[in-house]
């Protein structure tokens, strides 16, 4: 199969979907790599290193798009992009199609078999969105100390405290993957934390492995305790392939410490916020009702070397799967891979997707 490697357009995205060493395993499979030039310069890849991994180098993304059957990216296509994508393509990547259903519409109107990293199921685990939920998870809490700073706009709290003043109160959402490695650098760097979580089995889970962590169970009444006396609240639930619940809506938020601080690592599903709009890396803040919110879009983006190892590591067996067999043989082989399937042959194949946006669902073992 012939493959191709794009350079991420979206703003500040600098990481890359393949390295060069998984380049060198698809080689070893028979496969030819395609690499637009510059696509891995974010991640401190050079085009060199690629060469000698045995892809080609092309020009442009024009050149990769139309010489590859199998795209394989990062963040979903920006415009430019999908306007390059056709019904020979397969295209590999994050799409968190449930945030957006012009993407959604746009995409399906290609005829594109698009298959997204984060609705590919394996014994109830999204392994292909972990690794890029433990980086968000693990900054959400560096960022949000780093904010309530008062010259970044935060109320002026450190959030280990000192001898003599308390930490700061940090309230997570969800105790998923984001959620437990956001509590885990923010008691880490001592500050009191609270979990809101609504399975009992997975709150019984994390107070036996996070004794220094509070579990609390997530309903109206317990979220709007500890927010009015939260110095920075991290937004992490996930409904796997759906939008994201608001939890927070503007009434809550009003009730919230001025100059506290919210990350929400759920704005790729649209946020778990009624405030919340995504933003950059570049103007990664604004405040809404004297809460600044940090809401980056794509989060693991900043440290893009550390991300893309991490991410190639998750992705790399189902790049291959997909390369050897083709998506309907690499359903038989790994079935879960068909949950992963959002978009074939101009229908809508992610139930949640289309529910999110009203849209026909279309079920993809029709469609293969």
């Amino acid at each position: 199969m012939k493959i191709g490697i794009p350079k991420e357009i979206k703003a500040q995205e600098n990481r890359v979907s393949t390295v060069p060493g998984s380049v060198a395993e698809l080689v070893r499979h028979g496969h030819q790599v395609y690499v637009e030039s510059g696509a891995g310069e974010g991640a401190s890849f050079g085009d060199d290193q690629y060469v000698a991994a045995g892809a080609r180098i092309l020009p442009d993304a024009a050149a990769v798009f139309e010489t590859a059957d199998l795209i394989v990216k990062v963040k979903e296509p920006q415009p430019s992009e999908v306007a390059m994508l056709g019904p020979q393509h397969v295209l590999f990547t994050y799409l968190h199609l449930a945030a957006d259903k012009q993407l959604t519409e746009l995409l399906a109107a290609t005829g594109c078999t698009a298959i997204a990293y984060e609705t590919i199921e394996v014994n109830r685990r999204l392994p292909l969105l972990e690794p890029m939920s433990e980086i968000a998870g693990r900054m959400s809490s560096l960022v949000g100390a780093y904010h309530l700073a008062r010259y970044r706009g935060g109320r002026g709290t450190l959030i280990s405290g000192v001898p003599g003043v308390a930490p700061a109160k940090v309230v997570v959402l969800g105790g998923g993957t984001a959620g437990v490695n956001a509590a885990r650098v923010a008691a880490g760097i001592g500050a009191e934390v609270a979990i809101l979580e609504i399975d009992a089995e997975r709150m019984r889970f994390l107070d036996i492995t996070l004794p220094h962590i509070s579990t609390v169970y997530s309903n109206e009444t317990n979220l709007s305790e500890l927010l009015t006396q939260a110095d920075l609240v991290i937004g992490a639930v996930l409904v796997p392939g759906a939008k994201a619940p608001r939890l927070i809506h503007r009434d809550l938020l009003r009730r919230m410490p001025k100059g506290s601080v919210f990350v929400d690592i759920a704005v790729d599903q649209g946020g778990c916020a009624e405030t919340t709009r995504a933003t950059t890396h570049e103007h990664p803040t604004f405040e809404e009702e004297g809460v600044l919110h940090y809401c980056v879009a794509n989060m693991p983006g900043a440290y893009s070397r550390t991300s893309t190892l991490a991410l190639n590591n998750a992705t790399l067996s189902w790049t291959v799967l997909i390369a050897d067999h083709g998506v309907p043989g690499a359903c038989v082989a790994r079935k879960e891979l068909a949950g992963g399937i959002n978009t074939r042959a101009g229908k809508l194949t992610c139930r949640p997707v289309a529910e999110a946006h009203g849209l026909e669902f279309t079920d993809p073992a029709a469609v293969l």
